[in-house]
């Protein structure tokens, strides 16, 4: 069945069915990601085939002819997950491409893994291919809200608007002066404490976050309940980059290369939500 054939699909069952299609199709996506690594020796390419191929699937999932949800609405959702995809993927490109050492995070599984690297590193893969298919679902729940833009349903859109638009800028900031913070030679072996990254330790995490709140938003437009399952997307990525793949391997991975400074950082700012830091002993 191609994805113009779901159309004709009844029901529940045609959204069934494009999930498990958007399943597949990162699944391909994400062993591209394996062979890309593996043939470049650089696994930092990993992420920017991530983005890409979730703000693609997300971007078909949201435009998919199902239910009755207005075309604007839609369209509207997915040019969201495009504009987040483009802006974070090229990002990660030039940065990929910049540097000459593999990411900390993808070095130290090709260390601790040693021969089972490349096995392990593609189910690794595969389960980040999962994640990204929940972030799938929770864009086209909020596209498929069948509440007409109208009336009140425009106030829940803007408010998803506005979170997007503020999170994807601060996002950005937050990479703009790391980058320039990166490269000045003069902040070699420092800590970068200076604007976002002086209220909070990975601000760029805290934005990436935040830009999933848009959808459970947009999705509560007229009051439609289903939205709410909008939510597994911030509460998923909340949940990742806290706890898994995020802040605990960077936090070692400095700890182990600037231990005095990194450390004194911690204790004087916040690892994920922004707040003034705390005064120095």
């Amino acid at each position: 069945m191609t994805f113009a054939g779901v159309r004709e699909t009844s029901g529940g069952m045609g959204y069934i069915i494009l999930s498990v299609m958007l399943l597949v199709l990162l699944g391909l996506v994400m062993t591209g990601a394996w062979v890309a690594q593996r043939r470049t020796g650089n696994s930092g390419w990993v992420d920017a085939f991530w983005t890409f191929g979730t703000g693609g699937a997300a971007s078909l999932g949201a435009l998919a002819p199902l239910g009755s949800a207005p075309l604007a609405r839609r369209g509207l959702v997915a040019a969201l997950v495009l504009v987040w995809a483009f802006r974070l993927g090229f990002y990660i490109v030039r940065r990929t491409r910049a540097i000459t050492h593999e990411d900390a995070r993808y070095a130290r599984f090709r260390a601790d893994w040693g021969a089972a690297f490349e096995q392990r590193m593609f189910w690794l893969l595969m389960i980040q291919a999962i994640v990204a298919w929940v972030l799938v679902i929770a864009v086209m729940i909020a596209a498929h809200d069948p509440a007409p833009m109208t009336g009140v349903s425009w106030g829940w859109t803007l408010a998803g608007l506005t979170v997007f638009a503020g999170s994807l800028w601060g996002e950005a900031v937050a990479d703009a002066q790391m980058h320039a913070f990166r490269a000045n030679p003069a902040n070699r072996g420092q800590v970068c404490d200076r604007g976002l990254w002086g209220w909070s330790r990975h601000p760029n995490y805290f934005f990436e976050a935040s830009i999933w709140l848009a959808y459970p938003l947009i999705g509560l437009a007229g009051g439609w309940a289903p939205g709410l399952l909008a939510l597994i997307g911030p509460l998923g990525m909340v949940w990742l980059l806290t706890k898994i793949s995020g802040i605990p391997p960077l936090e070692r991975e400095m700890l182990e290369s600037r231990p005095v400074a990194y450390a004194a950082y911690q204790a004087r700012v916040s690892a994920f939500f922004p707040r003034p830091p705390r005064r120095r002993a």
